[in-house]
């Protein structure tokens, strides 16, 4: 691709973090940087009220898209034009879509006389698309108008940056190239979330009606005019890319599998030594939440974790603990004393943490204070008594321990100590007696009995610095566990299981999954490289759970050197994840676009 070219690329979440698409965006800035330099330029909506941290505004207005800029801020729009302070640091250009909210009736009446799509009233996300969409296409007018000599690359994320696209093709904007990239057909998320067969009944789906059904008529609308209205449609696997061709009608013309920025995740030979430090800290949570009941040996103790928004079904929650459950059996069966801490980390309304974790924590830190001092005491009379006693006998090192600090360390034991079961849940939830993960441990009766080996830890909040309970951010603890375990039902692509190995920790995932269909077509023997994938795609619920339980219990009957080779594998498979090596698709994307009449 000879210049001169540019390349705007279009997302609802630049600036805006809410979903995986942030990631894509912001991981992959390094890698198209090194292409395009300051040809490249993001644009977003400015609505976060923390952009201002990641934001750094540019006064010159003098370059291609200053000018563009420029015209918009005289026609009265209201733009923000900086740097995205970011690795990479892009130019990027925000779009305030509350400032045309005065005209969003006419907005909203010519994208249905142009291209007949009809959008509800009081629907404040979609209000806030369509508002920005007609800024994007504005915004894209005069970035034509200005560079009339250059090809300008239109890459668009997701229904929330759809709008713009059949109206860039009514004006016949003959240097504006559409890219299109869907990560997850809105339809389809609904579907799957509601349908436990969603993929054996896709082919006999009518979009119109299960449109309307879920009240989304507007976005599907949207994000079928995208992407027939793009000159290179695309998608993130090909899981999605069978769910485009039946929703939307359209095969993609290029996949795009997304990566990371590995270097941000490198630690060298340190991975290891990582590890074990944050082991360390999972282990002072697991003994003050556990050991107040009961005990066992930390060092045959292995950490199992998933993660993400909470969707039961979609992210696997339901077969994750199914297969749990089958492991917790086995397990008990082959008399295997390791033990498992398996965590879900997940969002879900909470009125609080739960006092007696915080209790827990709290004594914790006080036997720690006190052991601490009585190690500090018997180091010092210990190195006394040792250069002054001339038998060179070994000292009984209880006499060294005072009496105070021996009676509190004692009481601080006793009314720590109790009969109870350990918690399953960290918080008090709103909705305890319907949350669908409780509910199905107590009917299993995975309730942190003392003769289970795999223990529960329900953690319904995102792990952070500032978590008293944990006392590390996420990447810390993903650092500390053993293995991520992620056999979701609908994941168009699915960073964690990414961020897993990229961390050096060795991860599950799903066939379902674009990640996991990715490595299986891609990767040769992937379980020798951390990568286990649960084959759920026309295999029924039970006889996936069963496989998945099986290769739980593989990776609990491994020794600690086949674990550490495996981890040393697993950091070195993430490299093939890196933009650097995925942004070839992109490229053909680009190629594609560039030569479509």
């Amino acid at each position: 691709m000879s210049n001169p070219n540019m390349l705007v690329e279009v997302a609802w979440e630049v600036c805006n973090q809410v979903g995986g698409i942030y990631t894509v965006i912001r991981s992959k800035v390094p890698a198209i940087m090194d292409k395009w330099k300051d040809d490249y330029c993001v644009v977003g909506p400015y609505i976060h009220k923390n952009v201002a941290a990641e934001f750094e505004p540019i006064t010159d207005l003098s370059d291609n898209y200053g000018q563009a800029v420029q015209r918009m801020r005289e026609y009265g729009f209201d733009v923000h034009y900086g740097r995205w302070m970011v690795t990479g640091q892009p130019k990027v250009i925000l779009l305030n879509p509350y400032s045309v909210y005065h005209s969003l009736d006419k907005i909203k009446y010519l994208l249905w006389e142009h291209h007949n799509i009809t959008t509800p009233n009081g629907d404040s996300l979609v209000d806030q698309v369509i508002a920005f969409g007609y800024l994007v296409s504005n915004l894209f007018r005069e970035i034509s108008n200005t560079n009339k000599k250059s090809n300008i690359i239109g890459h668009f994320h997701e229904w929330m940056a759809g709008v713009p696209v059949p109206e860039i093709r009514r004006e016949n904007l003959k240097n504006v190239k559409i890219v299109f990239t869907t990560h997850a057909t809105i339809l389809g998320r609904y579907l799957a979330m509601n349908n436990p067969a969603f993929y054996d009944h896709l082919h006999l789906m009518d979009w119109r009606k299960e449109a309307h059904h879920f009240n989304i008529e507007a976005q599907v609308n949207i994000e079928r005019a995208a992407t027939h209205g793009s000159h290179v449609f695309t998608t993130v696997s090909d899981v999605t890319a069978r769910e485009c061709e039946v929703l939307l009608s359209r095969k993609p013309d290029v996949i795009l599998p997304n990566g990371l920025n590995i270097e941000r995740f490198v630690a060298l030979h340190e991975f290891q030594n990582l590890h074990k430090v944050y082991k360390d800290k999972i282990h002072e949570f697991v003994m003050g939440h556990f050991f107040q009941s009961y005990s066992w040996d930390l060092d045959n103790t292995l950490y199992f974790f998933t993660s993400g928004r909470f969707e039961y079904t979609n992210k696997g929650f339901d077969m994750t603990l199914e297969a749990l459950a089958r492991l917790n059996w086995k397990m008990k069966e082959a008399g295997i004393e390791t033990k498992v801490v398996m965590f879900f980390i997940t969002k879900q309304p909470v009125y609080s943490i739960n006092p007696t974790a915080l209790e827990t924590r709290a004594v914790m830190g006080e036997i720690h204070e006190t052991t601490d001092a009585i190690a500090k005491k018997i180091g010092e009379k210990l190195f006394n008594s040792a250069a002054s006693n001339l038998d060179n006998k070994m000292p009984n090192l209880n006499d060294f321990v005072d009496d105070y600090l021996r009676l509190r360390l004692r009481r601080t034991l006793q009314s720590w100590r109790n009969t109870n079961l350990p918690l399953l849940v960290t918080h008090n939830l709103v909705n305890d007696s319907t949350d669908p993960i409780l509910g199905f441990l107590r009917t299993s009766g995975m309730v942190n009995h003392r003769h289970d080996p795999v223990k529960i830890v329900y953690h319904p909040d995102f792990i952070t610095t500032s978590n008293p309970l944990f006392g590390m951010d996420y990447t810390q603890f993903v650092r500390g566990c053993h293995l991520g375990v992620f056999p979701s039902y609908y994941e168009p692509w699915g960073y964690t299981p990414l961020e897993c190995i990229a961390s050096g920790v060795p991860t599950l995932t799903s066939d379902l999954s674009g990640f996991g269909d990715y490595v299986i077509k891609n990767m040769e023997n992937p379980e020798e490289n951390g990568i286990y994938v649960v084959q759920r795609n026309h295999k029924g619920y039970h006889e996936a759970a069963d496989q998945m339980a099986n290769q739980l219990l593989h990776f609990v009957k491994m020794n600690r050197r086949e674990r550490i080779n495996q981890r040393n594998k697993t950091e070195r498979a993430s490299v093939g994840f890196d933009w650097s090596e995925l942004t070839k698709h992109y490229n053909e994307a680009y190629d594609k676009a560039l030569a479509a009449k």
